[in-house]
């Protein structure tokens, strides 16, 4: 079980979350951005992938100190685990951290760090108008994501490695994929190592028939469940 941090302002709140076996997250090593105006008042969104709250925290120093004359800098984050937090960076209650949150929420993105900053114009904007802008910022940095392609789903998958004689390479192969696996690496040598990915819990068929395979001999070597492109 999951811990959901939620700032508002400077309050916490918990809440329990269940990990889910999918998620959706931005491409290693990559960045988008979208922007929104409103009155003169500019809002830039930074999207960027992270996998733990420190490097969640190193993203948003890096945009703090990208837009150090910015009067906001917003932050929002969401992990794989279920953890997650946002602050509105000196903006009103409840008008910048959780619209940017809700916006990952709702694209189902997970492992993500959005940062929206904002330079005043002179003219305040009210409650509703921040959210939308907040919102709208947000949102754009996701249609970036998807126009650049980086946006990847990851799956909670399993790595199953196995060695074998190089007269069994065409049948394992054969039974990695019709046990819905793909072969991942093969490294040939006096025997054949092939290291193969299945969605997790699909790799105990394949495992099984390798063991009848080899006539009661355990071949595989099974890794932890974690996600993974499969």
């Amino acid at each position: 079980m999951g811990v959901r941090r939620i700032i508002a302002g400077s309050a916490w709140q918990d809440a329990g979350a269940n990990m889910e076996s999918e998620y959706k997250t931005i491409a290693a090593g990559t960045e988008a951005t979208g922007e929104f105006e409103d009155r003169r008042s500019r809002f830039i969104a930074q999207l960027a992938p992270v996998t733990s709250e420190r490097e969640a925290q190193a993203f948003i120093d890096e945009v703090r100190a990208r837009h150090r004359d910015a009067r906001h800098n917003v932050p929002a984050w969401i992990l794989s685990d279920g953890r997650e937090k946002c602050s509105d960076d000196g903006e009103p209650s409840h008008t910048s951290g959780i619209p940017t949150l809700e916006v990952l929420r709702g694209a189902g993105l997970a492992n993500v760090c959005c940062v929206v900053t904002r330079y005043f114009g002179g003219t305040l904007l009210g409650p509703g108008g921040l959210k939308r802008a907040y919102t709208a910022a947000t949102q754009n940095a996701l249609k970036d994501a998807s126009d650049k392609g980086i946006v990847v789903t990851m799956t909670l998958g399993t790595r199953v490695t196995c060695v074998i004689p190089y007269s069994a390479y065409g049948k394992v192969e054969r039974m990695v994929r019709d046990c819905g696996g793909k072969v991942k690496d093969t490294i040939f040598a006096e025997d054949v190592q092939i290291t193969s990915v299945f969605r997790a819990g699909e790799e105990l068929r394949f495992v099984e028939q390798m063991k009848e395979f080899a006539a009661g001999e355990d071949l595989c070597v099974v890794g932890e469940p974690r996600f993974m492109e499969l």
